[in-house]
């Protein structure tokens, strides 16, 4: 398989820059070889690979969820601007919200708020009046079109519209980078191609860089700029590719021969991937 090559980075337009990265576990099993990886500013990179091969923990490592066993992983590097200013109120933007943000596999609502309430939690864990940030809550919702459900209760949603709190709750800080761990993969295939493609939306829309965790070949070639493959045991990444097709993409992209051939490659890719290393 020959190795698509990325494009090179500019260092100083670096979202993340992880440098010989590992992490070995306290009954010694070794979870992550060295991984090299830089993530441009604006790049919107997929991880593809079996399961087992740690694409979750090299989304928390870059999280900081969990500290890498040895390495390092900068966030940011190169960035003069520390920290962004929220737009309804720049003078209340406090340094400890983060500049990145992480959506998980599951929503984790808290069932007994509303949606208003459930968007609104980071801004209320860092002490921003509800007065102030209301606006900002009002123009996330909107933004994930869920202006008409502010009040109701996250068991009144269906399973795609919770996942849409949770991606309005990842935004209400207006971050940097939003890491994404495999959000829509419990989802039916119409709610999940609906979500891909409005999640494409508030990527360029918000500028954001996004670190995507997937299983599906289709997903990743439709959402990504550049796809990481790993394999397993131990984590490893073994390729990468960057599909070269123009954004916006719509549904109509996955008819086309240029989709079939990333989704020809990446599934060859998978397929090496999936062998055992012994």
């Amino acid at each position: 398989m020959d190795q698509v090559q990325p494009t090179s980075s500019n260092p100083t337009r670096l979202a993340v820059d992880i440098v010989s990265a590992t992490k070995v576990y306290s009954d010694g099993t070794q979870a992550l070889l060295p991984v090299d990886l830089q993530i441009k500013k604006g790049e919107f990179v997929s991880l593809l690979g079996p399961s087992g091969c740690g694409k979750s923990t090299l989304l928390k490592m870059i999280a900081g969820l969990t500290k890498p066993s040895s390495g390092s992983i900068q966030i940011g590097k190169g960035d003069a601007k520390k920290s962004k200013e929220l737009q309804f109120n720049s003078a209340l933007y406090p340094s400890t919200l983060p500049r990145l943000s992480f959506v998980f596999q599951s929503p984790t609502l808290m069932p007994w708020a509303n949606v208003r309430a459930n968007v609104r939690l980071p801004l209320d864990l860092a002490g921003i009046p509800k007065v102030v940030s209301n606006e900002r809550v009002n123009d996330i919702l909107a933004k994930v079109g869920l202006s008409d459900f502010a009040n109701s209760l996250p068991r009144k949603l269906s399973g795609g519209m919770q996942m849409r709190v949770s991606i309005a709750r990842g935004l209400i800080t207006q971050p940097d980078i939003l890491l994404m761990d495999e959000p829509f993969g419990a989802l039916d295939e119409i709610t999940r191609h609906k979500l891909d493609s409005d999640l494409l939306a508030l990527w360029e829309k918000e500028n954001l860089t996004v670190i995507f965790v997937t299983h599906s070949i289709h997903e990743a070639v439709f959402l990504s700029s550049r796809v990481i493959m790993m394999a397993p045991r131990p984590g490893r990444i073994t390729n990468e590719f960057m599909i070269e097709a123009a954004y916006p993409r719509s549904q109509d992209f996955m008819l086309t021969s240029q989709f079939m051939k990333y989704a020809r490659l990446l599934q060859e890719s998978l397929q090496n991937a999936s062998q055992p290393s012994w």
